[in-house]
């Protein structure tokens, strides 16, 4: 009833003829105020929640009248100008030293078409239409959709669109704040005087609309929202903005996403069919803003539609099939990564446009590489434009302090289980898969969301309904938005950083699990880059931390990730966190990063990790790129170049990553020689990858190894190759199997095993 009632008091003339027709029988006349002084006042000092039930025009039936109030608090002068041919001008009458002004027109039979025009102090001069005349968008089903916590494309409907309302355009705005006495839009186009244009709360929803006409591209605008919690009006960014303001400004930018024209329909329709459980992934884990700078010094950001052409051609080159990029929405600290989100729908304006950030999309699709964001669902922080107390309270994050706040990063934790946030969430998911065509979306911080005690001590936190520490509302929620993604997006990656042993991350829903595609193998990655930091000489005693991966290998869907977190704080770089003198560090490198890639998990890989950069990653400093002409560093480069070759080139490496018949152990018991060797299966288990690794910087020459079959062992990879910088200790391209049962298989080999090298063969069957 109350949208009919809304809808009862906007224009109806379907044509500006009409209109036109109507009034060229009205004469002009002032009458009396048919309001409330009472109200008036409210509305001039921004304390009403329903402004269109005075201002706009009202026609009030058995007297043929049409009262049209505006609220100008700039004008010094104010009129009507109607849709007549002649466009008659009609003077408003001030009623409130404030600005409220008023226009009566008798003897008519209805609302008709119009604009406001005013004139302030400095001889400026306006004229649009009425806001207060026009429709708000938002429907009772809206509303439903929202309170159930399920209005998943909600960022067609809040935020600000344009819009054309009985031919006249603008952008509409739609904002939630359950706890707000009044709510206004604010911008340059008012002047950012708060109560300008106040919106309308739609019923009892929490939901407040307004569409202002005229409004063009590219126009500035905040929220103004008074509070009943403490009267006081806090000016807030739209959580819904698909584009905002370059730091240090912290406005939202009016933004259209219907121009862009995309060329991925190929890629999009191949992502839908492939299945990438089986399939090649091999991860290049970016921060935009420090990948490669330009300018004096470095100083000078590279735009998405630059990145797009070097990063892609870069990464094109090396053979990764995705770019992972640390968070791009729209933060305002350039330090904290993009991890400290503002604003969840909108792409960081430090490198363009939003359109920009299309292009680079579009453009790596058109060139096989796949784009996956990082998504921050897990905190957000207390900048008083952002989300914190919104509308004078926490809607948005859990209330109680012991719920609501993490310590260690002075954030705030959304509240999970209030459903406009999941709706929030969700949405905002959904979004970038919809609108920006992005293929994944890597979830940080996932322990973070589902224990109430994470990185609190006791007293710093509450329990569950159930005297546990487990939030089931977070679990609930990632469930869902699992559920949501894959269901209407096919072949969209969803990837968890969770950093404990909770169990079924990677698993469907309905079998238990959260749902996600895949997980970082956190184990994994502290267990070897702790192993290789170790001195060769004493790595004998500590072969457990190579093997015992495998006991958890298969439990989940792994990512092996070397990310940005393990290069930076005092961690050293890749490079220096290997033992030894150079010629060892660089070997132990190579070795690493060839084990990396024959264990089982898709592969990911942080920037300047691939050619061996020796400074710790500074966000604030491109990377070493000129490292690039010195030769240890190149043959490091071309080393993980042939690596992702080999990885995508061979069935074995990449298309059993998840269960046991895609690994077979060799040995793993010497580990006095510290040596190791497996093999990767294809699923037919026609194709065959051995992998043998020496973690010693003792060459182990004629060492025999057991195998499952007789023929030819090619060998494709052996990172002591001089062509990497290694000695040339080698297998000469390739072994033949002897007919000597040895470790239980009926074959075996007789190898070299080169110093701190990996060392691959494929089977080359018998004919």
């Amino acid at each position: 009833m109350a949208r009919k009632r809304t809808l009862s008091r906007k224009i109806r003339s379907s044509t500006k003829k009409t209109a036109a027709r109507r009034l060229s029988r009205i004469p002009v006349s002032v009458g009396a105020v048919a309001f409330s002084p009472e109200r008036i006042e409210k509305i001039v000092r921004f304390l009403d929640d329903k402004p269109f039930e005075i201002l706009g025009p009202h026609f009030f039936k058995p007297q043929k009248v049409v009262r049209i109030n505006a609220f100008l608090p700039r004008a010094q002068d104010a009129w009507i100008k109607t849709y007549e041919r002649e466009k008659t001008i009609h003077r408003m009458r001030r009623l409130h030293p404030m600005g409220f002004f008023q226009a009566v027109f008798e003897n008519v039979n209805g609302v008709f078409l119009y604009k406001i025009g005013f004139k302030d102090a400095s001889g400026y001069v306006r004229e649009a239409e009425d806001p207060y005349s026009l429709a708000t968008e938002i429907t009772d089903y809206d509303l439903y959709l929202i309170g159930e916590g399920t209005h998943f494309k909600s960022y067609e409907k809040f935020g600000a669109h344009f819009k054309t309302f009985r031919h006249i355009e603008g952008v509409h705005f739609a904002l939630w704040a359950p706890n707000a006495k009044s709510v206004g839009v604010v911008g340059n186009f008012n002047h950012w005087h708060v109560g300008s244009h106040p919106m309308t709360r739609i019923g009892d929803s929490g939901v407040w609309g307004l569409f202002i006409p005229g409004l063009k591209e590219r126009e500035v605008y905040k929220y103004a929202i008074r509070s009943w919690a403490d009267d006081e009006v806090r000016i807030k960014a739209d959580p819904y903005a698909f584009q905002a303001e370059l730091r240090p400004r912290t406005a939202s930018v009016v933004c259209s996403l219907k121009r862009y024209e995309w060329h991925d329909s190929e890629w999009l329709q191949k992502r839908a069919e492939a299945n990438s459980f089986t399939a090649p992934i091999s991860i290049y884990e970016v921060h935009l803003g420090s990948w490669r700078r330009q300018g004096p010094g470095g100083s000078v950001f590279l735009n998405y539609r630059e990145l797009a052409h070097q990063l892609v051609d870069y990464a094109k080159s090396m053979g990764y099939t995705h770019i992972e990029l640390l968070p791009i929405t729209e933060h305002p600290l350039d330090q904290s990564w993009g991890y400290q989100v503002t604003g969840y729908y909108a792409p960081t304006s430090r490198f363009g446009s939003p359109e920009d950030f299309m292009y680079f999309v579009d453009h790596c699709h058109q060139n096989g590489v796949g784009v996956i964001l990082d998504w921050v669902p897990s905190h957000f922080p207390k900048d008083g434009h952002g989300l914190a107390y919104f509308d004078g309270k926490q809607i948005y994050a859990y209330e109680s302090w012991k719920k609501g706040e993490h310590k260690d990063w002075a954030t705030f934790i959304f509240d999970y289980g209030r459903k406009e946030v999941r709706n929030f969430l969700i949405s905002n998911a959904l979004f970038w898969i919809d609108k920006y065509h992005v293929d994944g979306l890597r979830v940080d911080a996932v322990a973070s969301m589902i224990y109430l005690d994470y990185s609190k001590r006791e007293g710093e936190w509450e329990p569950n309904q159930y005297g546990g520490r487990e939030n089931l509302e977070a679990i609930s929620f990632l469930k869902k938005f699992n559920e949501v993604v894959h269901a209407q997006h096919p072949g969209i990656l969803t990837i968890a950083e969770e950093s404990t042993a909770w169990g079924s991350v990677s698993r469907p829903t309905y079998l238990g699990g959260l749902g996600f595609s895949m997980k970082w193998n956190m184990g994994w990655m502290n267990d070897t880059l702790k192993y290789f930091s170790k001195n060769p000489v004493h790595r004998r005693h500590h072969q457990d931390m190579l093997t015992f991966s495998m006991l958890y290998a298969f439990t989940e869907n792994f990512i092996l990730p070397l990310s940005h977190d393990e290069v930076t704080h005092g961690k050293a770089s890749l490079i220096y966190k290997m033992p030894g003198d150079d010629w060892q560090r660089f070997a132990n490198l190579r070795l690493f990063l060839g084990l990396m890639y024959g264990h089982p998990g898709k592969k990911l890989l942080f920037m300047g990790a691939d050619f061996a950069q020796s400074r710790e990653w500074d966000s604030n400093q491109s990377l070493d790129w000129h490292f690039l002409d010195y030769a240890p560093h190149k043959q490091v480069n071309q080393f993980v170049k042939d690596l992702n070759r080999l990885y995508r080139e061979h069935r074995a490496f990449h298309e059993v990553d998840f269960e046991w018949p895609g690994f077979e152990w060799i040995d793993f018991s010497d580990s006095t020689a510290s040596l190791l060797s497996f093999i990767r299966w294809s699923k037919d288990k026609r194709d065959l990858l051995l992998v043998t690794c020496n973690m010693t910087p003792v060459p182990r020459m004629n060492y025999r190894i057991g195998i499952p079959k007789a023929g030819f062992y090619e060998e494709i990879l052996n990172s002591d190759g001089r062509e990497y910088g290694g000695g040339g200790i080698g297998n000469s391209g390739g072994v033949w199997s002897q007919d000597m049962p040895w470790q239980g298989r009926p074959f075996s080999l007789a190898l070299n095993f080169p110093p701190l090298a990996v060392n691959m063969f494929t089977f080359k069957e018998i004919r």
